[in-house]
């Protein structure tokens, strides 16, 4: 290879690596290697810095300009989901299965469960970390493409690890692992068979809670 070529592949790995190759006019030879700045193309940058564009094929009569940003907003509600899905909660990888119809039952196994933890975190809100006053959140923000905000109730019970009633706030992995300790203990009296029973651990207040906010019975 010439030295031309790896000095190339030298630099390329370099402003690749930051992607300023059109802010920068590069001189390669067999001997030497300059650049100077492209200070047309930094300027057109710096006037455009902050600023992005949002086109959608969609008729401006079924959806306006605020409802596309805020389509395009709710992307990092899909972001979200795949992270926990992924990662977080669910770990659905690595896989375990090889035929294809395993792997699918696999994924819509794991799809339904966050299905499910969903909305169990929109009714277990009002003890988690989340805001459960998004209507006064939403007021509160100036416009669409303003930074979202916290209502007031969410910053207090952030600030204080307390709910409005003097709860102590969890996350819902913490609500989870305390519903963990719910035991099923089956119970004979006397060695009979015939006398045998299932019972339940008593639940907690915290587990009562719970369940009042899941609007889900307690029972064997």
């Amino acid at each position: 290879m010439r030295k031309k070529d790896k000095i190339g592949l030298r630099v390329g790995r370099v402003i690749d690596r930051f992607n300023v190759a059109k802010l920068f006019n590069l001189t390669i030879t067999d001997t030497s290697f300059t650049y100077e700045r492209n200070q047309k193309r930094i300027d057109e940058e710096a006037a455009l810095d902050g600023i992005y564009v949002i086109r959608t094929s969609v008729k401006s009569s079924l959806i306006n300009a605020e409802k596309t940003v805020n389509r395009y907003k709710d992307l990092a509600k899909v972001e979200r989901a795949f992270r926990c899905i992924k990662t977080v909660d669910l770990n659905i990888e690595p896989f375990r299965h090889r035929v294809a119809d395993r792997v699918r039952a696999h994924v819509f196994i794991c799809m339904l469960a966050y299905y499910v933890e969903w909305h169990m975190r929109q009714k277990l809100s009002p003890i988690l970390f989340e805001d459960d006053d998004k209507e006064q959140a939403k007021a509160l923000r100036e416009s669409i493409v303003a930074p979202a905000q916290r209502s007031p109730k969410a910053n207090r019970k952030a600030s204080r690890k307390r709910t409005e009633d003097g709860r102590r706030v969890h996350s819902f992995q913490t609500s989870l692992a305390d519903l963990a300790t719910i035991a099923k203990n089956r119970v004979r009296i006397n060695d009979q068979i015939s006398a045998e029973f299932e019972q339940l651990t008593t639940a907690t207040p915290l587990q009562q809670y719970i369940f009042e906010l899941l609007e889900v019975p307690i029972s064997v």
